[in-house]
């Protein structure tokens, strides 16, 4: 409920720049019976529908809220949080296709159009898709494409080995994962390192391993380097405790085995437990690790 009786902000107090397709903090500029409206500069003024109101608000109040056009290509504002925003990638089902195109669920009241030229394959009613949210210069609205190549591998390449990044998953292939690294970049995952099922559209945490002298990625799931060794080593000895000094994997065992008790692969592991022999933590037996 509204906790003022003022109606009106002068607007030279509540100017913004408001990005369409992005969440925006934006001041109360007047209410009316639908609901409350902001004011920007450029764009002139946006209602937010009285149905997304907090329970407690005022004129002069600052709201975060998605600004996007309605079906009659009005602003609108809201409280309810798309799946992705503008230059962001998502992985989004279709609802519906008509002769414009297709149409995902993004989690707002108004679905997200994917014009027939944006999509890579004839995209389904039902089916799941990786897409690149992005503005329409010529419309301002908001479309996706499924032709996501285009949108990547567009800037220089600024990362260190070792950096942890943000990892999209796109396909899998003959080699391992293609990934999309911080929305702007692809990078592999090798099938030999990736001792788990990866699905496209999966989110999930990575390491720059190697920068190629071709500008290609290399990708690993865990920390590279001595300081990822002594944080497995450390896991190990903390398993060893558990098990009451003894553990049935050792440098033989097959790399599934390790993954399946460990999360890391075979290479990360043999580093591991030599770091751990090597002071005299550990003792290696034909049949598995002992803790000294």
């Amino acid at each position: 409920m509204c906790r003022s009786r003022i109606t009106f902000v002068s607007e030279q107090t509540v100017f913004t720049m408001v990005e369409i397709g992005r969440h925006n903090r934006l001041v109360i500029a007047r209410e009316v019976d639908f609901g409350v409206y902001f004011h920007d500069e450029k764009l002139g003024d946006i209602l937010l529908p009285k149905r997304y109101l907090p329970e407690e608000w005022a004129v002069g109040d600052e709201l975060d809220v998605f600004i996007y056009l309605d079906s009659e290509d009005r602003l609108i504002a809201t409280t309810e949080r798309p799946f992705a925003e503008v230059d962001e990638f998502a992985t989004l089902e279709v609802v519906a296709t008509t002769p414009v195109g297709a149409f995902l669920n993004w989690g707002l009241m108004k679905d997200l159009l994917v014009p027939f030229r944006e999509q890579k394959t004839s995209m389904k009613v039902g089916e799941k898709y990786l897409v690149y949210v992005y503005l329409d210069p010529e419309t301002n609205r908001i479309v996706a494409s499924s032709k996501i190549d285009k949108f990547v591998d567009n800037l220089p390449v600024d990362y260190e080995a070792g950096e942890e990044v943000d990892l999209i998953i796109v396909e899998q292939t003959d080699l391992g994962y293609r990934a999309i690294i911080d929305n702007s970049h692809f990078g592999m995952l090798y099938k030999n390192e990736v001792f788990q099922t990866l699905e496209t559209g999966q989110k999930l945490k990575g390491y720059i391993a190697k920068i190629r002298e071709d500008e290609k990625i290399d990708l690993e799931l865990q920390k590279p380097g001595y300081e990822k060794t002594e944080g497995m080593a450390q896991e190990i000895l903390e398993k060893l405790k558990a098990a009451n000094g003894f553990l049935p994997v050792c440098d033989k065992s097959d790399p599934e085995t390790i993954y399946r008790e460990f999360q890391i692969s075979k290479k990360n592991f043999k580093k591991a437990i030599g770091t751990l022999y090597k002071n005299r933590l550990i003792t290696i037996e034909e049949n598995g690790i002992r803790l000294i």
